[in-house]
């Protein structure tokens, strides 16, 4: 079944009666780092297995969706390490450039400065400062967590080889004439003072207002509506559509813009809904990106009426203004000289924010530098449909598809100081000059490099073959690329995953940057709400490892990883994680005081129990199924599966019916203890990969072998005995039936009853023991009166339940469920003798009814058995 390289031996010290988490973790996973069992090696002949981590902010600390991602990595990367793939997990961290930046700004905001005060260079030296005295606190939590990492390529986007990566490509894109610079209407934050992409704006519902205002005079009047009143004093235009009867007469007409001197024309453009509203829209060719590209068809002008920071720099009455204030005093102004037809207030409608800071995002004409995407984007959907990528799961494929079909432009500019520099330079002539890594900057008066700084996405969209050593070609490039699998939240592909496949597939000539890409949900609270500090749910994981241990985090995490939905997750669940922990704890060490041993080889199939068949048998089943969960990324199934053999079929199954052959010695007991030894071992490699620790110290005190992280993953032998299922599933039946029967009669399951089993001409028979061991039958004495006899699968189980039931209820309650079997025996015979309905209805229906009719015609004879069988009265 295993293939274990290690020497096996003897248990090598004896556990503690208690699983302590704290004692255990910590030490190992030095352990581990220390004997380098995470260091892949690029000149190894093994096939690669390659996951890079999504680079966690280097501001940033680990919460519950960083262990989500990271449990299921490492469950991937230890999983193939065990079957023998070399296997990177590579870890890193993004500079993160609003987010950073603002960090420090808020640090020089406390000491009364701003980043102006320091001057540029000065600053950025402080932004590396803070990264070094406070960044990276993520990367000691994933020791805590776990994580199979190797350590000795941890990257960061700004450290040098990925700075020479970026500057490769952009001087790549620049030639090939994919990177330009232009104006155009981009997402502007007044408060991080930089260009936002769109994906960086998130749309809520917000109460404003919505005004309709009257344009022109006499036959001229048209009026329009906005929530945006402000921006009238950028208006260089109004527009009707061209088969509008009702304005055509005005179109090429001048009409006056209310508060200001100017006179603005009418144009016709089919952009214009003529059923929406009045069907006439304001143009504001600066500060609306619709109106842009209705301003460039008809050359209208573009007037900027806002600086940097949304105030009014424009028309005397409004200058200086903030764009808030300024709308209102617009309004007022305009109803003052009755140029409000309508109002309506509050008006909910979709806003922009800015996705770091939520100030609202002020849509501006900018210079900026961007890329040209459609090419880029073209090869990134066929990557997905010619089947070279798989998106997981596959339902996710279309929301893929909708946004690399039809992405625009990227805006890759922004208006900070921390982050990779756009490399340009401008001559003193109108030079425009493009560095490569390599090149020397001009040198001479008037040369100036770019001031602005790449979108973090650029330098993160490199991501797996700049880690790797690109744009050289290095060992490790050759070795690990293309990765295997990327792990990210489906809220994502926006902005990271079709950018690494954009710049994967453009770089590396054709060659995918990953093969599959398993898409994951959000993790939200117990009532499956998104987890927010406004809503008080948020959970710091590492206050659930200290008090219930990593294992027990991570085991609840994989167990609600269904692909592509959102997993919801409550502390009770990690405490039931943690019982699990403590019960593999417990049972493996019921099994080493037992003599569980995985010496030798086991016994001949035919010198084994029928209970040892069977659980070897679902042993293999177990591994064929947890395999093909893995292949399927089917976390929650095969953490499941795990789960239920471990507990249901291991520990409450085999080890209690395996009690009386162990109690009983001999040559049996010796093969039931390799047995129990083998399926332990088995058991603890496939739950390794889930929860590392506490299965690290089992199967090392079980083995003695070296480490469960280099250890052979099992291996499905093909040994199925469905002889050895079937009788121990009727032993199991029986032990339901009478724990059932016991249940209802309000007995404890460790109350001792006396009892006579007759099991003759049944496989029951030799299971008679270990029957008795699980349901606590003792033999039946000189006083023995059957009070209950349960027929079960043509077995008879006799109790003697005097004294310790009431008989008379006991009497009344089964001649309640005889009248009610009988009543369901007759409407079933009824339905069946109707000539009629058996020839309409449908098989499955009257089978159905068989079926019922079966099940009354067997109650009835056990209740009458029970009933017969009580006492008197």
């Amino acid at each position: 079944m295993t293939e274990n390289t290690q020497t096996p031996s003897a248990p090598t010290s004896e556990l503690p009666t208690q699983y302590a988490p704290a004692e255990v973790e910590g030490k190992l996973y030095e352990r581990w780092v220390e004997r380098g069992y995470f260091t892949a090696d690029a000149a190894s002949e093994k096939p690669p297995y390659t996951i890079v981590i999504p680079p966690p902010n280097v501001t940033g600390s680990l919460h519950l969706g960083h262990a989500f991602q990271h449990t299921l990595m490492d469950a991937l990367t230890r999983r193939k390490r065990m079957q023998g793939y070399e296997s990177l997990w590579l870890p890193g961290m993004d500079h993160a450039g609003i987010a950073t930046q603002n960090k420090v700004e808020q640090q020089l905001a406390e000491e009364g400065k701003s980043r102006h005060d320091l001057g540029r260079e000065e600053f950025v030296e402080r932004v590396w400062q803070w990264k070094e005295e406070y960044g990276g606190k993520i990367l000691g939590q994933m020791r805590r967590l776990g994580d199979g990492v190797d350590w000795s390529r941890e990257r960061f986007t700004m450290d040098e080889g990925l700075s020479k990566a970026v500057q490769t490509i952009f001087k790549k894109l620049f030639d090939d004439g994919l990177i330009y610079r232009a104006e155009r209407i981009i997402n502007w934050c007044p408060r991080c003072l930089t260009a936002i992409s769109d994906i960086e704006v998130e749309y809520q519902e917000d109460a404003g207002e919505l005004v309709s205002i009257r344009y022109g005079e006499g036959e001229d009047t048209l009026v329009v509506a906005t929530t945006r009143a402000e921006t009238m004093l950028g208006d260089t235009a109004i527009a009707v559509h061209p088969d509008d009867e009702r304005y055509k007469h005005l179109v090429g007409r001048l009409v006056k813009l209310p508060l200001t001197d100017r006179s603005i024309p009418v144009v016709a453009d089919a952009h214009v809904d003529p059923e929406f509203g009045t069907g006439c829209v304001k143009v504001t060719p600066a500060h609306d990106p619709n109106d842009f590209a209705i301003g460039q068809r008809h050359g209208l002008p573009n007037m900027t009426i806002m600086d940097e920071h949304g105030v009014i720099t424009v028309h005397g009455p409004f200058l200086g203004l903030d764009r808030f204030e300024a709308r209102s005093a617009v309004v007022g102004a305009l109803r003052e000289q009755g140029r409000i037809v309508a109002e309506k207030r509050p008006y909910l409608h979709s806003v922009g924010h800015c996705s770091r800071c939520s100030t609202t995002v002020e849509p501006r004409l900018s210079l900026q530098w961007w890329v040209k995407v459609e090419t880029l984007a073209q090869a990134a959907g066929d990557a997905v449909r010619d089947g070279r990528v798989a998106i997981h799961p596959r339902e996710m494929e279309k929301r893929y598809f909708d946004w690399v079909d039809n992405l625009n432009d990227w805006c890759i500019s922004r208006q900070l100081w921390w982050g990779h520099r756009i490399p340009v330079w401008y001559g003193p002539d109108g030079e425009v000059v493009c560095l490569g890594p390599d090149d020397e900057a001009p040198t001479g008066e008037g040369w100036t490099q770019d001031t602005d700084v790449l979108d973090t996405w650029f330098s993160s969209g490199l991501w797996p073959f700049s880690t790797l050593g690109w744009p050289e070609k290095t060992p490790d490039l050759a070795k690990f690329y293309s990765t295997d699998v990327l792990v990210t939240g489906h809220d994502i592909i926006f902005f990271w995953v079709a950018r690494m496949m954009m710049f994967g597939l453009y770089a590396m000539d054709g060659e995918v940057p990953f093969k599959t890409i398993a898409l994951t949900g959000l993790v939200r609270d117990e009532r499956g709400k998104k987890m927010s500090k406004s809503f008080g749910n948020v959970v710091d994981p590492l206050d659930w490892m200290d008090k219930y241990g990593s294992d027990a985090v991570r085991f609840t995490l994989a167990k609600g990883a269904n692909p592509g939905t959102d997993v919801p997750i409550g502390e009770d669940w990690v405490q039931a994680s943690s019982k699990f922990a403590n019960k593999i704890w417990n049972a493996t060490r019921f099994a080493l005081m037992n003599g569980a041993t995985v010496e030798g080889d086991l016994p001949p199939v035919e010198q084994l129990s029928a209970t040892d068949r069977w659980i070897l048998s679902r042993l293999n089943e177990t591994v064929a199924q947890v395999d093909g969960y893995y292949e399927d990324f089917q976390f929650s199934k095969l953490s499941e599966a795990l789960y239920h053999f471990a507990w249901d079929e291991v520990f409450d199954w085999y080890v209690e019916l395996s009690k009386t052959t162990f109690f009983a010695g001999g040559e049996p007991a010796k093969a039931s203890a390799r047995v129990l030894g083998e399926v332990l071992d088995v058991m603890l490699r496939l739950l390794h990969p889930v929860v590392p620790f506490v299965t690290e110290t089992l199967w090392t005190t079980l083995t003695g072998g070296e480490s469960l992280v280099v250890a052979d993953w099992p291996k499905d032998s093909g040994l199925r005995d469905a002889a050895a299922e079937a009788e121990i599933g009727a032993v199991q039946s029986l032990v339901r039936e009478v724990r059932r029967f016991r249940k209802e009669q309000g007995l404890d399951d460790k109350q001792k009853v006396p009892a006579r089993l007759d099991l003759s001409g049944t496989a029951l028979a030799a299971h008679e023991p270990a029957i008795r061991q699980v349901l606590r039958l003792q033999p039946e004495g000189e006083e023995f009166s059957a009070t209950a006899t349960l027929p079960v699968g043509g077995a008879t189980v006799a109790l003697d339940l005097s004294g310790t039931i009431d008989v008379e209820a006991e009497r009344k309650r089964l001649s309640k469920d005889l009248a009610a079997a009988e009543k369901e025996k007759q409407q079933a015979e009824a339905k069946l003798g109707n000539e009629a309905f058996i020839a309409k209805a449908p098989d499955n229906v009257v089978d159905k009814i068989k079926g019922r009719l079966a099940k009354a015609e067997a109650d009835l004879e056990r209740l009458r058995s029970q009933l017969d069988t009580l006492p008197p009265a």
